[in-house]
């Protein structure tokens, strides 16, 4: 046994027993969509007299950071997005308008000497001109109050706490202690109020929390004129009830926030569908592993048995990596690791091909030779393939938000885990196999002895299939124009992401006809309410953006027409937060086919890079049109699974013009056309394995995934289709006809 093979026996052997040891001791960390609970994206505004700037979300996120833990919510996490945004996570609150209420306030509190009742309600609306620092609120009935400059602030208040009187006098009620000058000041106060006699409005005192009286009590007849309160502490009463005593209490505690922040995006999810599809995707990566297994197992036998070990081993690799980064495990990342399955196939479906190839050129094959060879031949096309969803992988974490961003770091995970399984492991075991002497005398047992039936039946007929380059472009026109026209007779119905507005699922006890929901909610006042059913019971309903009232309607509405619905998710996107992701996605989908078609230009030649750009830009119109056609959303899942199809493609372009460059370079004299026919008859092998591959895992993803993830595997298995035939009836005629065009302009040259 020489080194190399050595070498990487024990780096494979040291990444198992690290992965195993970060699997066993590391927890991952879930997300919310599969743990429960709820996500709030908080904006911070500027105002007249202080600038949403870092420094100021620097500063809001350390004061919510104070309310959140008063809230007593077990490992919330709370992370600065921007310049001006705070991303806020719940686990395990169910109520998002609490949450969005405690945390969204200014909780702006002072305390101010009241000078009187105003003449007019319309005082209110003005500032007194003879008064300039004056102003005129009302007080718990509704009284107008002139109000005099704060004399203190919340930055006084040493303590807040919510107590119940036992007497029953007050009820609940907040106390509120001073330190330091507010000692001092709160005497002031009182004392000016305890100069004017019982009952007039000047000997109150008035609490303003973010310009709302919330309490404005007398000050106690016992009190002495400029004596005033001496012991720092005070009640605020009013009609509390516990939770609100304790709301106020925190808010008092947790300060107040430098600038107001608004909810620009809001997400609830129930854990009982956080489980569901924890459950589902298991199943699906279970079964879909092991119907590709069976396959390539009957494929390439012994080698086929081997590479589903090392399927395995992918498995343990890519969660311990996710682990020991701590990224969070998010629904469409759970899909794309299960996604990663299949490419980690397609790697070893490469080399296996390759080394096919190699036994069946030599005249005294062996299979060891012939696995170190495919492994050389196929290192090229894995590494430019990967390399492609590499860049799909880094576009979605960039420029995507959420649940796709954590789709984005799973995908990455798991191409670099792939690779490691297919080229380390995959061929250590391969290598150790084909050494064995029983092995070595039985070569047709490893599966790479054979050349398959595919590539049997195409030695023999020898199909011509690049001899009519146009007749394949007009018939991708076509199914272009077909898809496409989807798109503008149907139009493109835009996600709540994308648009802005309100989505809430509910599972219902059976199947509810979404008619009759729909007319429920026109009658409520919400005639273009868009509801649709979610797997076998459920409902989606999405709107514009609703209040709290209307969003109680909606509830009611849908529990009264099907006899009961537990919401299980609800998704609320400000307007100005879906234009942001609208544009996001547009500039991700521009910078992924920028980017392939410069690494395709660098790696290749322009005419190859320009053929596989335009053939990707056919993907992502078909996929698009498709889904318009069937009237489902365009969503940021969507958004990941359209970015995937298109690292996908990129992949089966890369492989064929791979070899393509490399029988060019065997016969540089050769018609470029029946070059590429040649690369298209003997890569076809590997594409129709790698698809049937990934067909599995995305058919299980799809039947099994549930309501959450089915439209995800569908745009996959639409895109897989669609890649697979646009690079060899859109990509490869292309490539020949800009060839012919290049060549033609080329001087001819004398001997």
């Amino acid at each position: 046994m020489n080194r190399s093979p050595r070498v990487r026996a024990l780096l494979a052997l040291a990444v198992l027993a690290v992965s195993l040891y970060i699997a066993v001791t590391v927890p991952v960390r879930l997300g919310l969509d599969l743990r429960g609970g709820t996500q709030i994206v908080l904006e911070t505004r500027s105002t007249a007299t202080a600038e949403a700037d870092s420094e100021a979300t620097d500063r809001s996120l350390e004061v919510l950071r104070g309310r959140v833990d008063a809230l007593g919510v077990a490992e919330p996490t709370l992370v600065r997005s921007g310049e001006n945004r705070i991303v806020v996570e719940l686990p395990g609150v169910q109520d998002p308008k609490k949450a969005a209420d405690v945390l969204g306030r200014t909780a702006q509190l002072t305390f101010h000497q009241v000078l009187g009742t105003a003449d007019t309600a319309d005082d209110s609306a003005r500032p007194r001109p003879e008064r300039p620092r004056e102003r005129v609120l009302p007080d718990e009935s509704g009284t107008p109050l002139r109000l005099g400059a704060a004399a203190l602030t919340g930055e006084h208040v040493k303590q807040a706490a919510a107590r119940f009187d036992q007497q029953g006098a007050t009820g609940w009620h907040v106390t509120v202690g001073f330190e330091g000058t507010g000692r001092d000041g709160w005497a002031r106060l009182t004392g000016e109020a305890a100069c004017h006699a019982a009952g007039d409005p000047a000997r109150r005192v008035a609490i303003v929390l973010d310009d709302k009286v919330i309490s404005s009590p007398q000050v106690d007849p016992s009190v002495g004129c400029r004596a005033g309160i001496r012991d720092g502490a005070t009640r605020i009463t009013g009609s509390f009830g516990p939770e609100e005593a304790r709301e106020l209490s925190l808010l008092i505690n947790g300060g107040a926030l430098p600038v107001p922040v608004e909810t620009v995006e809001q997400r609830t999810v129930g854990p009982t569908l956080g489980a569901e599809a924890i459950a589902a995707s298991a199943w699906a990566a279970a079964i879909g592993t092991a119907l590709t297994s069976l396959f390539i197992i009957a494929v390439y036998r012994l080698l086929g048995g081997l590479a589903a070990l090392a399927l395995a081993c992918y498995g343990l690799v890519s969660y311990a990596a996710l682990a020991a980064l701590g990224a969070t495990l998010t629904l469409p990342g759970l899909a794309g690791f299960v996604l990663a399955i299949g490419m980690a196939v397609d790697a070893n479906v490469l080399v296996f091909e390759r080394a096919r190839e190699e036994y069946a050129a030599r005249r005294r094959p062996s299979t060891r030779s012939a696995l170190a060879a495919g492994f050389r031949n196929a290192f090229s096309a894995i590494a430019d393939s990967n390399v492609t969803t590499l860049i799909a992988a880094a576009l979605l974490f960039f420029l995507a938000s959420g649940p796709v961003r954590g789709f984005g770091v799973t995908l990455g995970i798991g191409v670099l885990a792939a690779m490691f399984s297919a080229l380390v492991i995959s061929r250590v075991l391969a290598e150790f196999a084909a050494s064995r002497p029983s092995v070595r005398r039985r070569p047709r047992l490893t599966g790479i002895a054979t050349t398959g039936v595919v590539r049997d039946r195409l030695v023999r007929r020898a199909p011509q299939l690049m001899r009519r380059s146009l007749r394949w472009l007009a018939t991708s026109a076509a199914v272009l124009v077909l898809a496409g026209s989807g798109i503008a007779v149907r139009g493109v119905d835009l996600g709540v992401e994308f648009t802005g507005g309100r989505l809430i699922e509910y599972a219902t006890a059976g199947p509810v006809d979404p008619d009759r929901v729909r007319t429920a909610l026109a009658d409520a006042g919400l005639p273009r309410a868009v509801v649709q059913s979610s797997g076998e019971a459920g409902l989606t309903v999405r709107t514009g953006t609703l209040t709290v009232a209307e969003a109680a309607e909606v509830t009611g509405a849908v529990d009264d027409v099907a006899g009961g619905a537990d919401k299980v998710r609800d998704e609320l996107i400000g307007p100005s937060l879906g234009k942001e992701l609208r544009q996001g996605a547009l500039i991700a989908l521009a910078v992924a086919l920028g980017a392939q078609l410069v690494y395709l230009t660098v790696r290749f030649r322009w005419v190859f890079g320009t053929a596989a750009v335009v053939a990707l830009a056919q993907d992502v119109v078909i996929l698009v049109g498709v889904f318009a056609w069937l009237g489902k959303p365009l969503d940021g899942v969507f958004l990941a699974a359209l970015l995937t199809v298109v690292g996908y493609s990129v992949n089966d372009s890369v492989v064929l013009f791979d070899r393509v460059r490399e029988l060019a370079r065997k016969a540089p004299r050769a018609p470029f056309a029946g070059t590429v026919n040649q690369a298209i008859l003997q890569t076809l092998p590997r594409t129709v394995n790698t698809g049937m591959g990934a067909a599995f895992i995305l058919t299980a993803l799809a039947v099994l995934g549930g309501s959450s993830l089915t439209d995800f595997a569908l745009a996959l298995l639409i895109g897989l289709a669609v890649g697979t035939c646009s690079s060899v009836f859109t990509a490869a005629p292309l490539a020949i006809r800009l060839h012919r065009r290049t060549a033609r302009r080329k001087p001819s040259r004398r001997p």
